[in-house]
């Protein structure tokens, strides 16, 4: 390294150092941060005491009411109110349970802990039964839990405690925690709607006595398993995942694919727990004040797909005047039935919960958003099978990009007929001579008024739009349980052939829409191959073209019929098109086509992009004959 470079480095070396020191703490600060960490220790140390203390109580009572002709009835009193303190009157009882059903979310809410036990959409059902309603989760797979401190110092979970339906109709039920006071109390209130929210309320009652004065925030832990609903796993696993919304609307994710964990610090307003086709999410009228959040997926042996839990805090006023409030969706991931809860809401208060369903990346999910989802919409409306819907959507679609895909053909077609004349360039252009060649083949694209690149753009223009139906199909919820000739379900694979061993990218199965559609992308490969002319230099280039169908094949094997139909349908359709095309545009007429645009434009000035292509070519042969020339004399 020259003397400039150390001299650099020392200098960044001097700038980093003397930063450093000028933002050191100083001792009073290193001494207020000691003080903080260890105040707060010390608050931790104490909690985890209270907590052995009230686990070690509550076993010794919890032994007492088990084994009560050991113990006078007094002694189990004691120890119940040693253990409870102010809610030993809630710590026995049996478990019973109280159903809420609104014809579209069925909930079965126990008195042991006031918690929702089971959910169960009765309107969707399990892939493969065709009685019993989907669950969401079942007894003992979900469990929200509230942490209490007492003013005895003791650490509760509402889980432990019983609680006393006091008011119950169809939609509506109050479960009270009561204690030893009969003034004092905890609601835990839920209230259907007439769709998929559930209304969820804490209502503390003179608890001022009861619980310690410093609560203003209760600890709250969230954990639910997720039951296999579709038949194929591996989708569902790709879209089951943990999400949340964080005050402001910025929604993040953990991994869909390995054990994740995060920590976050802000205000949290919703938590949701979904998997391909539902959700269950835990919304807060105010926010959520940070929160861990874990998920784990679960061998397939298990019947689950993924494990996820939350540990938070919500505001929490102990004297009643002011309650806490949540809400619970629990229902499908329908783009339009998220997006109805938003609507009339002013912006800074919308939920954005079509965020579950997952559309694709921004410009993908633009299209699906304008065109692909009204589209969809429009043609269930009318009462079609959904096999009509989705040719029609093809059908349109192809309308759309239809010029887009002539511009490109066109394009190959001049291309194929100035081949010829491209040949006769590379021939008296030899390979040492690059550049007079690429200025030759430049001029005769001018003067023939063909673009290379025009067969290329058009199908900029179509990307986004096939990769719009391929989000989409796989996620939409419409597709679920619809058949269509031989499959029984659009949403999943069409299994037609099984064994029963695993075979690498194939797996267990072969679907048969994926196996016709690959066939049809042969033939669609084969008419194409034929109708362009290829370099025999090149031929790899042509076995990697037959190849690729043959990828899609172990690709889509496992992705929604519907979407291997829409391929299967798109790609006939394609052939079609092609064959007009060749039809229309023969090699001849192509050929009269670039004879008549070179005699117009013979004479005419070359454009502004040609004079700066011709420019920078000879500046590019100007510097390599002097390079020639300094080599020579070296």
């Amino acid at each position: 390294m020259d003397k400039n470079t150390w001299i650099g480095f020392l200098l960044i070396a001097g700038i980093i150092v003397g930063f450093s020191m000028l933002n050191r703490p100083s001792k009073a600060e290193l001494a207020e941060r000691q003080r903080q960490q260890d105040s707060i220790q010390a608050v931790r140390m104490e909690e985890r005491k209270a907590q052995m203390k009230t686990a070690e109580l509550t076993q010794q009572a919890q032994q007492a009411v088990a084994e009560p002709e050991e113990l006078t009835e007094t002694e189990v009193t004691n120890r119940l109110q040693e253990a409870y303190g102010p809610f030993a009157v809630a710590a026995q009882g049996e478990e019973e349970h109280v159903v809420l059903d609104n014809g579209k979310v069925r909930l079965t809410i126990s008195t042991l802990g006031g918690e929702i036990k089971r959910a169960e959409l009765p309107e969707y059902k399990a892939s493969g039964d065709s009685i019993n309603p989907l669950r969401l989760f079942g007894e003992g797979e979900s469990k929200l839990d509230f942490t209490l401190r007492t003013v005895n110092d003791r650490i509760l979970q509402t889980s432990n405690l019983y609680f006393t339906p006091v008011a119950q109709d169809s939609n509506r039920v109050v479960m009270r925690l009561k204690t030893n006071n009969e003034e004092a109390w905890l609601d835990f209130i839920y209230e259907l709607s007439d769709n998929y929210m559930v209304y969820f309320t804490l209502a503390p009652h003179q608890l001022q006595t009861e619980l310690a004065q410093n609560v203003r925030l209760l600890d709250v832990e969230w954990s639910q398993v997720i039951p296999q609903h579709e038949q194929g796993r591996k989708f569902e696993e790709r879209y089951a995942q943990l999400q949340y919304m964080l005050v402001g609307g910025d929604i993040e994710k953990l991994s869909e694919s390995k054990e994740d964990h995060e920590k976050e610090n802000a205000n949290i307003k919703w938590i949701g727990y979904k998997d391909q086709f539902f959700s269950t999410v835990f919304i807060a009228d105010e926010s959520f004040n940070s929160a861990n959040f874990y998920s784990r997926p679960l061998p397939s042996s298990s019947g689950f797909i993924k494990q996820y839990s939350t540990s938070t805090q919500v505001p929490f006023d102990i004297t009643g005047t002011n309650t806490t409030g949540f809400r619970f969706y629990m229902g499908p991931n329908h783009y339009n039935t998220l997006k109805s809860y938003d609507e009339g809401v002013e912006k800074a208060e919308q939920l954005h919960l079509k965020s579950l369903v997952p559309l694709g990346w921004k410009i993908v999910s633009w299209i699906n958003i304008i065109l692909v989802i009204p589209m969809f919409d429009l043609f269930t409306s009318w009462g079609m099978h959904i096999g009509w819907v989705i040719l029609l959507m093809t059908l349109v679609i192809k309308l759309i990009i239809l010029p887009f895909v002539f511009v490109s053909y066109k394009s190959s077609a001049k291309m194929r007929a100035l081949k010829p004349q491209i040949d006769a360039i590379n021939e008296k252009y030899p390979a040492e001579k690059m550049q007079e060649r690429q200025q030759a083949t430049m001029q005769l694209y001018q003067q023939a008024g063909v673009s290379p690149m025009s067969g290329c753009l058009p199908m900029l223009f179509q990307f986004p739009v096939l990769m719009a139906m391929f989000w989409f199909l796989p996620t939409a919820i419409e597709l679920r349980g619809k058949s269509l000739f031989w499959a029984d379900d659009l949403s999943t694979y069409d299994a037609v052939f099984h064994w029963g061993t695993n075979i690498p990218l194939l797996g267990d199965h072969l679907s048969l829409f994926c196996l016709l559609m690959t066939i049809a992308n042969f033939g669609y490969t084969f008419i194409t191959m034929q109708s362009q002319a290829t370099d025999p230099n090149m031929k790899f280039m042509k076995y990697m073209m037959y190849a690729m169908p043959l990828m899609f094949l172990f690709i889509f094997n496992d992705y929604a019929a519907g979407l291997s139909f829409y391929y299967l349908v798109s790609l006939f359709i394609t052939i079609i098109q092609t064959m007009i095309f060749r039809w229309a545009l023969d090699d001849k007429k192509m050929l009269a086509e670039i004879e008549a645009n070179k005699k117009k434009r013979a004479g005419k000035p070359k454009s502004g992009f040609m004079q700066r292509l011709e420019k920078m070519q000879q500046e590019q042969q100007r510097m390599a004959r002097e390079n020639a020339k300094k080599n020579i004399r070296r």
